[in-house]
């Protein structure tokens, strides 16, 4: 007689309710062998983690960041160290700032005979160089140089013909013509096309009336006319007479010079009133005010006419057919203050990581019981506040860099598909690294706790100075938009067999990777090389791209069909702009991979490649919900992801000071005691007066 065979099914449940009940008693007696183990096996990681630190020739590095501009800034910084009573003191009073931001500005240009104003058209990127090493002596200094020659001065070379150059180029450069760009108004800041002031042509005297209409139309916030603007580039609505019953014909918006005061006496026009704005949150060196116009008569001549113009018998002739062609290509032309935004505050970012990673090195906070207190950067939630920022940093930098260089191969070629490029990837840097930088002003800080909040170590001042930048020069909700309507539009085109763009060719092939469903494999990969391969981080973030610009294009259509495009527009925003900083952290991440894989000097091309490997991993860990949603990682992938990303973290701290140093930000640029890098509290001390 055989003997019963045991029943398979009834010892699996067994095994698996003995490992179940194995499992919550570990829970109830933790297995302290274990503990100890595990603990035993984090301390090795650190020990491995300090031994692996790497060699950085900080020299090598930061010449690969600075570029072959680093020249003209070492001028601009030395001019200022040699001059301390042109340098900003802590605490002074508005119109202190402002003469005091004037003289800098006149020193700047005819002591130093650094003239800013050649190279706006045919050397941005050495314009843009200047812009950054001003704007890190004073902010105000910055945004009033950039009023003078970019938006003043490059109202002129760019919406201007051969006869504005030579009537008013040496003027502005010298700074005997301060001027100012008067386009926003009191009721249309973003919507410039909804502008009201009025320039009225006149057939018999030959001249333009300009013409505020009512108090909504004010130009304001102005900067340079409150006090030291003579001319302004004043931008109205070109009306033609004509001899229907409507009387006059809307041309469009057009830029117009326009003198506001006497040469001679400074004191105001006939004709024009100017009030001052006040005492602002931050930028109090640069003197904005509001211009209101009463039948200001000036010649024909003074209308900016390279896109339109209007001939002695009133007749209009642009080469471009319509009002919104001409306003598209004017616009295009101003381009350069947002590049020049992008890039100044990726410079106010670096001078905030640069004080709060050098202050988090220096002071020390308690430690293991009878040794010495530690950095307060060797806590892990210092290293997550400041060493992401830190790469983060590196990355913004490569991106603008890239932004510059397109820009300045754009003023040479004029191409129109590299302008319509340009156009977007600034407003998405622009709206993204101001946001970005904004934040992480708060953050410094209070990584800095108390010795943060005095005025003396700066965070204050660059946080108020730097928060307008989200704001003028295109609002970031606004230009965000206009890079998701670009995306759209591109997405359309890729449907219809049309090409792709530069900046958005990626699109091509990740859509296509996106209409059939994640790997299983390789969304279960999970090894160090895998996760800092940059395919894999590229592929990502673009694959996220790619499905937010998929799925709002799906929303949009059927939101369309009850709420009109508007409505569904308006339905959809928060996709949008989700969709809009996606695809802008796609190309930043593009161009760091791009900067990594040119840098010559083997151990700055190993630093910058650690630190590309956490930026990625933690905007990916960041956005670790939309991965995992739909299976382009699984569970124990996004563990392996988190867990590198803190193991990266701390390599990053282990050269953190070689990182900042790289930057080359001098003590009298930062100008905070409790970041010198002579690494002592004898600076503090001394300036409060012990």
């Amino acid at each position: 007689m055989q003997s019963p065979q045991p029943d398979p099914t009834a010892e699996d449940e067994s095994q698996a309710v003995s490992r179940r009940i194995q499992r919550l008693s570990l829970h109830l007696t933790p297995n302290h062998r274990n503990l100890q183990n595990d603990t035993a096996q984090q301390l090795r990681l650190v020990e491995c983690a300090k031994a692996a630190k790497l060699t950085v020739d900080t020299s090598s590095l930061s010449n690969y960041m600075r570029g072959k501009h680093r020249e003209i800034q070492d001028r601009v910084l030395d001019y200022f160290n040699k001059r301390p009573e042109l340098q900003t003191p802590v605490e002074i009073l508005k119109d202190d700032h402002r003469e005091l931001c004037m003289k800098q500005l006149v020193g700047l240009v005819r002591e130093a005979g650094i003239r800013p104003f050649r190279y706006v058209v045919d050397e941005p990127a050495k314009y843009f160089a200047i812009l950054e090493a001003v704007g890190s002596v004073d902010m105000s200094l910055g945004i009033k140089m950039g009023v003078q020659y970019s938006l003043w001065g490059g109202s002129v070379l760019n919406l201007g013909t051969k006869k504005h150059k030579d009537m008013y180029f040496d003027g502005i450069d010298n700074l005997e013509y301060p001027g100012c760009f008067a386009m926003t108004e009191l009721h249309h800041g973003s919507n410039v096309q909804g502008l009201q002031t009025v320039a009225t042509f006149d057939p018999i005297t030959d001249e333009f009336i300009i013409d505020t209409p009512n108090d909504g139309a004010i130009k304001w916030w102005i900067g340079n006319a409150a006090v030291h603007g003579k001319f302004a580039t004043v931008f109205a609505k070109l009306m033609l007479p004509t001899h229907d019953t409507k009387g006059f014909t809307d041309m469009g918006v057009h830029g117009f010079i326009v003198p506001i005061r006497d040469f001679k006496t400074h004191q105001t026009l006939p004709g024009i009133e100017i009030q001052d704005c006040g005492h602002k949150v931050g930028l109090n060196g640069v003197d904005n005010g509001a211009l209101r116009f009463r039948s200001v008569r000036i010649p024909r001549d003074n209308l900016l006419n390279r896109f339109g113009d209007v001939s002695r018998d009133g007749k209009y002739t642009s080469s471009l057919p319509s009002i919104n062609k001409r306003f598209a290509a004017t616009l295009g032309e101003l381009v350069g203050g947002r590049v020049g935004l992008a890039y100044s505050s990726v410079s106010v970012l670096k001078v905030a990581a640069t004080i709060a990673i050098r202050y988090s090195l220096l002071r020390q906070q308690f430690g293991p019981s009878k040794q010495p207190e530690v950095s307060i950067l060797d806590y892990q939630s210092q290293q997550h506040k400041l060493m992401p920022m830190l790469a983060s940093t590196y990355a913004l930098h490569f991106a603008t860099s890239h932004l510059v260089e397109k820009y300045s191969e754009m003023k040479k070629s004029h191409d129109e598909q590299l302008v319509g490029d340009v156009h977007s990837l600034s407003a998405g840097l622009k709206a993204y690294v101001t946001a970005y930088t904004a934040k992480s002003l708060s953050i410094c800080r209070e990584a800095c706790g108390g010795h943060g909040y005095a005025s003396v170590n700066r965070f204050g001042s660059l946080r108020n100075d730097h928060d307008i930048f989200q704001t003028f020069e295109g609002d970031n909700t606004v230009l965000l938009q206009q890079v998701a309507g670009d995306l759209l539009k591109q997405y359309k085109e890729k449907f219809q067999g049309g090409t792709l763009t530069v900046t958005w060719s990626y699109l091509r092939e990740s859509m296509n990777s996106y209409l059939s469903q994640p790997n299983p494999v390789t969304a279960r990969w999970e090894s160090e090389d895998h996760l800092r391969d940059p395919k894999f981080q590229l592929d990502a973030f673009r694959y996220r791209t790619s499905r937010l610009l998929q799925s709002v294009a799906v929303r949009l259509r059927k939101h369309s069909k009850t709420l009109g495009s508007f409505g569904a527009w308006n339905r959809c925003l928060n996709h949008l702009l989700t969709l809009a900083e996606s695809h802008i952290e796609s190309v930043i991440l593009a161009k760091f991979v791009e900067a990594v894989q040119k840098c010559p000097d083997p151990s700055s091309r190993a630093a910058l490649k650690l630190v590309c490997d956490l930026y990625a991993l933690e905007r990916i860990w960041k956005d670790i919900g939309t991965y995992r949603n739909v299976d382009y990682v699984a569970p124990n992938k996004a563990k392996a992801i988190h867990k590198l990303m803190e193991y990266l973290s701390f390599q990053v701290r282990n050269i953190a000071k070689e990182l900042v140093d790289a930057f080359d930000i001098p003590d009298y640029v930062t100008r905070a005691p409790i970041a010198m890098q002579s690494g002592a509290y004898s600076h503090y001390t001394h300036y409060v007066g012990f």
